[in-house]
């Protein structure tokens, strides 16, 4: 077979981008700072939550151990007012012996039963304080876990753009800080033109050829459809190429294990189409074709 003619009688051609089968995850912060530890390089495997890098925690460690003493003191200052109203509640009870005896007036009964309802709301007080205090403290303990920046999944570090010294902004950046993903199968993203869109079924045979040589191929298994038709993005270079073509994105996964390809690079790929259906003869072309004419 000819190197540079495809693979099948009749197919839809598209240029396809490797990438990871979670997709290439841009991995960010949510709390910007100054990298303080880098736990991976580029190329690592790592499991599901193991750490990637940390943004600097002193501030964070400096404001615990301020909320944590705070903590202490309301649970003290809960102490003392539970201690209080104890008291206070010996002293009704006596109170209301004696008042019995008449031994005190009214009054003073009523004063104490005021002196101890008092107590009751400032021990609740200081237990609402007690649970404000330990409420900022799990806060500043998960502000300290998520300064560390984990891995989504198993997977594999693809790109790093950060390293230890170095201020990561919050948020979504032009630039990821890090690329991750799976790459065990890696998949293949094909653009197909939305004009041959119809053309192409889950279940056609598809092969895709590394650029560069065209010796090296493998079959694809269809994946899934991206359900929405989007703008092109990427360009090929050829001179017959429109920048204003809208694509439906194909999602194929690479059966061959052993490829040397990476994720981002490009492979051409070509998905199998049925062989078009010829039109219906018109009354004079079934003649000539009964009498053994030929007409250009």
């Amino acid at each position: 077979m000819d190197p540079g003619a495809p693979p099948f009688k009749t197919s839809v051609a598209g240029a396809g981008i490797v990438e990871a089968n979670t997709e290439n995850i841009a991995i960010g912060t949510l709390v910007a700072g100054v990298v303080s530890e880098m736990y991976v390089s580029v190329g690592d495997q790592v499991k599901t939550w193991d750490p990637l890098f940390k943004i600097d925690d002193r501030d964070l460690k400096a404001q615990l151990a301020m909320r944590q003493t705070t903590l202490r003191v309301a649970k003290a200052n809960a102490k003392v007012e539970k201690a209080q109203l104890d008291d206070l509640k010996n002293q009704l009870e006596r109170a209301e012996i004696l008042s019995h005896k008449q031994v005190i007036s009214i009054d003073e009964l009523d004063r104490r039963r005021y002196a101890v309802q008092t107590a009751e709301a400032k021990v609740a007080h200081a237990r609402a304080e007690i649970a404000s205090a330990q409420a900022q403290v799990k806060e500043t303990e998960t502000n300290l876990d998520r300064i560390i920046i984990r891995a989504p999944c198993d997977g594999k570090v693809l790109q790093s753009k950060i390293h230890r010294g170095e201020f990561a902004p919050a948020g979504v950046t032009q630039t990821p800080l890090m690329l991750f993903g799976n790459t065990s199968p890696l998949n293949v993203r094909v653009d197909v033109d939305e004009n041959d869109a119809w053309r192409v079924h889950p279940a056609a045979p598809a092969v895709a050829f590394l650029r560069g040589n065209r010796e090296i191929k493998t079959p694809l298994k269809f994946v899934r459809f991206e359900p929405y038709v989007v703008p092109k993005k990427s360009l090929t270079g050829d001179s017959t190429e429109r920048v204003d073509t809208r694509v439906l994105q194909v999602v194929y996964r690479i059966e061959g294990s052993d490829l040397p390809v990476f994720a981002g690079q490009q492979m051409d790929v070509f998905i199998e189409t049925p062989d078009p259906i010829a039109p219906p003869r018109t009354p004079l072309q079934a003649t000539q074709e009964e009498a053994g004419e030929t007409r250009p």
